[in-house]
């Protein structure tokens, strides 16, 4: 039976190999498929690793209907046998129910990956969807670590290299950014609480007055 499957994980873990990897190996067993991505790092219409692979894919706009869109391919003549989605978690709700009608309706497999909550720790609305409907949850295996060396389990926005907690929920950066730049870093539960990034670690390091004695008589 046809599956929907949400893939999950922090930012650097691997989600975007891992859908090419996916795609790979189904294809070379003969089946076709169809990749789909929003706001990736590479551009519209591409689903691109940090390893440097990238493929082709079809841009997901906020109008986007999935159903539609593979109704209007089979109606053609066309084939799916599976659809790989990348950036899942920038997809409207309304859209992951759409997926989840293809599975159901339509008996085609869809792999969909992405990253579960925002840099203020709550849940982007596609992965709560997808979370709700998904016959199964993966946690990628692969970790990401914070700059401690402990697993990363949050992802934190930073400008600078200083982490901010507002501002809107999508902003397009990537983890390897220009310093005046927004950008993202994954980072442990604790170091994201006490929004302790590695360049404002480094900087409380190198700062003469990293321990607070404050006042205190000498004895």
């Amino acid at each position: 039976m046809a599956e929907l499957v949400f893939f999950s994980g922090t930012m650097d873990c691997g989600k975007s190999t891992l859908a090419l990897q996916m795609d790979h190996n189904h294809a070379a067993r003969g089946r076709q498929g169809i990749i789909f991505t929003r706001h990736d790092r590479a551009g519209a219409a591409t689903l691109s690793s940090r390893l440097g692979l990238q493929a082709d894919a079809v841009e997901v706009a906020d109008d986007f209907d999935f159903q539609a869109h593979v109704v209007h391919l089979l109606s053609a003549g066309g084939k799916a046998d599976y659809l790989i989605c990348d950036e899942a978690q920038f997809f409207s709700a309304q859209q992951i129910d759409q997926l989840a009608r293809v599975v159901d309706e339509l008996g085609i497999d869809v792999f969909t990956f992405g990253i579960t909550t925002d840099f203020r720790t709550r849940l982007f609305p596609g992965s709560q969807r997808l979370i709700e409907l998904a016959d199964r949850v993966e946690v990628l295996q692969v970790e990401a670590l914070c700059w401690c060396g402990a697993r990363a389990t949050h992802n934190a926005r930073t400008v600078g290299g200083v982490m901010v907690v507002e501002g809107a929920q999508v902003v397009v950066g990537d983890v390897a950014v220009a310093e005046d730049q927004i950008g993202y870093e994954v980072l442990c539960r604790r170091h994201h609480r006490r929004r302790l990034t590695a360049a404002t670690a480094r900087a409380a390091v190198l700062s003469p007055d990293v321990l607070p004695f404050g006042d205190q008589p000498h004895r």
